[in-house]
C-alpha cells in the first residue's frame, strides 16, 4: 500500500502517470498540456494554463502516450500528439539543462577551467563534474581522476560541446566546469534526471575511461 503524503504540500508535488498510472513525484514526470488545435505541448516548467497531462520522463513511455492516444484518454477530449513527441521532449529538456548552467554561474554556483575545477573537487565542494563532450581525453582523464578522489560523490555530464558552454556560461570554449553543492545544484539535478530518460548524459566512446560515475545511471 502506497503511504499517504504527509502534508498537502507533499500531495500537489505528487502525480499521476497516464501510462502505468503510477502515482509519482512531479520532478519524475513531465507535464503536457493541450495546446492550440487540440496539440499535445510539453510543459516542463508547470506554468501553462490547462489541466495537466503527466507522463513519467522517459522516452519509452512519452512514446507509448502518443502512440496509444493515452493523452486524449486521459483528457477525456480529442488531442493530437506528435510522432516526434519525444524529440521535442529531449530538445526541450537538453535547452533547459543548458540554461539552468547559465543562470548557476551567474548566481556563483558554477566554477570553471582545469586547476578551479580541481581545487573544487578535491576538497569536496562540488557536486556536479560538467565535461566538453569535445574535450581533449587527456585532459578529462586527469580531471575525472581528481573527481574519482573527491571525498563527496560528483556525477559526471558531458552532453554539451565546448562552443555551446562558452555560449552558455560568457566564455569562449569552456572544457571543464564544475556546479558547487547547494540548492541550486539540487533543482538543477531534477532537470538532468528527467533529461536521462531520454538520452545519454556522456558520449559512448567515453565507456572506455571508466570507472567514474555518470549522472543519472
Amino acid at each position: 500500500m502506497t503511504a499517504r503524503p504527509a502534508t498537502l504540500a507533499e500531495a500537489a508535488r505528487e502525480r499521476r502517470d497516464i501510462v502505468t498510472g503510477e502515482v509519482m513525484e512531479e520532478d519524475r514526470l513531465i507535464r503536457f498540456v493541450a495546446g492550440p488545435g487540440g496539440a499535445v505541448v510539453p510543459d516542463l516548467a508547470r506554468k501553462l494554463p490547462g489541466r495537466g497531462l503527466w507522463v513519467a520522463a522517459d522516452r519509452a513511455s512519452v512514446e507509448t502516450a502518443a502512440r496509444k492516444g493515452l493523452f486524449s484518454r486521459a483528457a477525456k477530449a480529442k488531442l493530437s500528439a506528435a510522432p516526434d513527441l519525444a524529440d521535442q521532449v529531449e530538445a526541450l529538456l537538453r535547452k533547459r539543462v543548458l540554461d539552468g548552467l547559465g543562470l548557476a554561474k551567474r548566481a556563483g554556483d558554477l566554477i570553471s577551467g582545469f586547476e578551479k575545477v580541481a581545487a573544487a573537487l578535491a576538497a569536496g565542494k562540488a557536486t556536479w563534474l560538467i565535461e566538453a563532450s569535445d574535450g581533449a581525453a587527456d585532459g578529462r582523464r586527469k580531471i575525472l581522476n581528481v573527481a574519482r578522489k573527491s571525498p563527496r560523490p560528483v556525477e559526471t555530464l558531458g552532453v554539451y560541446s565546448a562552443a555551446e558552454l562558452g555560449l552558455a556560461l560568457g566564455g569562449e570554449n569552456v572544457i571543464h566546469t564544475a556546479f558547487l553543492a547547494g540548492r541550486g545544484a539540487g533543482r538543477w539535478t531534477s532537470d538532468v534526471r528527467r533529461l536521462s530518460g531520454f538520452r545519454p548524459l556522456l558520449p559512448e566512446s567515453w565507456r572506455e575511461e571508466q570507472p567514474f560515475q555518470a549522472g543519472g545511471t
